[in-house]
C-alpha cells in the first residue's frame, strides 16, 4: 500500500503590493524586494488583516525560475498576531513570466506557483499553526498575491 498525502484547505492569503525594487544582477540570478502593504486574511478558522510592513524577496534566476521568500506578520480578527515566512517558486513559460513582471495579467492557471508557509505566534488559539507543515498554491496579479494555504494531515 503506497502512503497518501492529504491536505486541507484552511484559508486565503490576500497580499497586496508595492512597487518592485530591483538589487541588480547579483551573480546567480536579481534580486528583488517587493514591499507588502497590507491585505486580508480569510478562512473558517483564521481571520485577519495583513500588517503594513514585511516585503518578498525574490531571486530571478537567468530561466525566469523565480525563487521567493516573504516576511510579514498579520493580525487575527480576535487580537493576535502572526508572524509569517513564505518560501516558495515560480516558474512557467518565460514569455509569460516576463508579461508578469511587467504588470500584465496573466492565467495564474498557466504559472506553477507554490509555496510553503511558516508561521509563529504566541497565541494558544493558533498555536496548530506551529504544529503542522503547510503548502500554499498562489497566484500574482499586478497589486497583490494571493495564496490559498492547505495544511497537510
Amino acid at each position: 500500500m503506497e502512503p497518501v498525502l492529504q491536505t486541507r484547505y484552511v484559508f486565503t492569503i490576500t497580499a497586496h503590493i508595492g512597487s518592485v525594487t530591483s538589487a541588480g544582477d547579483i551573480g546567480t540570478g536579481v534580486r528583488r524586494i517587493i514591499p507588502i502593504t497590507g491585505g486580508e486574511v480569510k478562512g473558517q478558522d483564521v481571520n485577519g488583516q495583513i500588517c503594513a510592513f514585511g516585503a518578498d524577496f525574490q531571486i530571478i534566476r537567468p530561466n525566469e525560475l523565480i525563487e521567493l521568500e516573504a516576511k510579514y506578520a498579520f493580525a487575527t480578527d480576535d487580537g493576535a498576531v502572526i508572524y509569517v515566512e513564505n518560501r516558495g517558486i515560480r516558474c512557467g513559460p518565460v514569455e509569460l513570466l516576463q508579461r508578469l513582471k511587467r504588470g500584465e495579467p496573466v492565467d495564474p492557471k498557466l504559472i506553477y506557483f507554490r509555496t510553503v508557509p511558516k508561521f509563529e505566534t504566541g497565541s494558544e488559539k493558533y498555536r496548530w499553526l506551529m504544529e503542522s507543515l503547510f503548502v500554499g498554491s498562489a497566484a500574482r496579479h499586478a497589486d497583490r498575491v494571493v495564496v490559498d494555504v492547505h495544511q497537510v494531515l
